[in-house]
């Protein structure tokens, strides 16, 4: 009798600890991790391009920030000196199913002017300059392809752009962050920002605003 419920009791165990395992592995974390991927570029003022992305459907969160210098946990003063090798950037979270890393990429050939070398309208400095900064393989590539053909498209071969890897993101000071949405009628939103999303908005490539 004593044998036979410790029989009894192994094997429920057993049976539970193999029902445990073999129902560990659910469907819904890598749904989750396929749904969200990060993009990091920069076209002049972060206040500008972040206002764009955020626009997107698909997007669920732009940080803006510094990236593709040397210096370790730059301040905004310190990037303005042009002197720690980092551009203004943001990085994007988005969901692959809903807006492709290529889309972004278009979007980001019209968001700014990728013909002018360290410089976007008024603002200038290296900190100011055209880059993507890839996460992966599959990004490197995307983004070369996507430059080639936006060069022959529509820019004659003449964009500057850098592609290079992500080393380092560093988010911007928080006062820096949404700032289109929190400061809109500052005039720099209202002289800059407010006529590009317009722009953007006239020739389709953001949603209009309802």
């Amino acid at each position: 009798m004593n044998l036979r419920l410790s029989l009894s009791g192994w094997v429920v165990a057993v049976g539970f600890a193999f029902g445990g395992w073999a129902q560990a592995p659910t469907s819904a974390p890598t749904t989750a991790a396929k749904t969200k991927e990060m993009a990091t570029v920069g076209g002049g003022c972060f206040w500008c391009t972040e206002a764009v992305f955020e626009k997107l459907p698909g997007v669920s969160k732009v940080v803006s920030g510094y990236a593709g210098g040397q210096a370790a946990n730059p301040t905004y003063k310190e990037v303005c000196t042009g002197e720690t090798g980092h551009a203004e950037v943001i990085q994007i979270e988005f969901d692959p199913t809903v807006i492709t890393y290529d889309k972004l990429l278009e979007v980001f050939w019209h968001a700014h002017d990728p013909t002018t070398k360290n410089r976007q309208g008024g603002d200038a400095g290296t900190q100011y300059r055209s880059i993507i900064l890839y996460h992966s393989p599959e990004q490197h590539a995307a983004a070369l392809r996507s430059l080639e053909l936006a060069n022959a498209r529509e820019f004659n071969g003449r964009i500057t752009t850098e592609v290079v890897p992500l080393v380092k993101f560093y988010p911007a000071e928080d006062y820096h962050q949404d700032y289109f949405k929190n400061h809109p009628d500052k005039p720099y939103c209202q002289a800059v920002i407010a006529p590009k999303l317009y722009k953007l908005e006239k020739k389709g490539v953001v949603p209009a605003a309802k």
